[in-house]
């Protein structure tokens, strides 16, 4: 067993004040408040980063450039219907044509008040209305 192995081992066993005091040895300041089992694996992190190295610059930066937008609502292009414009989806053989009116969708000869209502009725499944007929993207 490496020196690392059996430091990472006796992670497991150290009280949240032992923790706290191996944070600090290696970081020098204060941990971050978090539960003890996420400050272990924080503390197992940093052994490891030291040892063998941190994530290359690249993959830290696109890490960091992705994390940046999360708290935030996403930004989505919304597709604009006009009256009269329809929607043609193939589901299980059957081509399924929905018309936008003025105070909703008609399909079936019935009106709906969503698209989500009609992918829910088509599929028997809980489906996002605007991504089951095309209009956003599956991202």
């Amino acid at each position: 067993m490496s020196r690392l192995d059996a430091e990472l081992e006796a992670l497991a066993s150290l009280p949240p004040s032992q923790l706290k005091e191996k944070w600090i040895g290696l970081e020098g300041v204060c941990p971050p408040s978090v539960p003890p089992g996420l400050l272990r694996r924080l503390v197992a992190q940093r052994l490891q980063e030291r040892r063998q190295g941190a994530l290359p610059a690249l993959v830290a930066r696109e890490l960091e450039r992705i994390t940046d937008g999360l708290g935030t609502a996403p930004i989505r292009s919304r597709v604009e219907l006009n009256i009269g414009t329809r929607r043609v989806r193939e589901w299980n053989g059957r081509t399924i044509t929905v018309e936008v009116l003025d105070n909703g969708f008609r399909y079936a000869d019935r009106t709906w008040r969503s698209l989500s209502e009609i992918a829910r009725h088509v599929t028997d499944a809980h489906w996002s209305g605007p991504r089951f007929f095309g209009l956003t993207s599956n991202a």
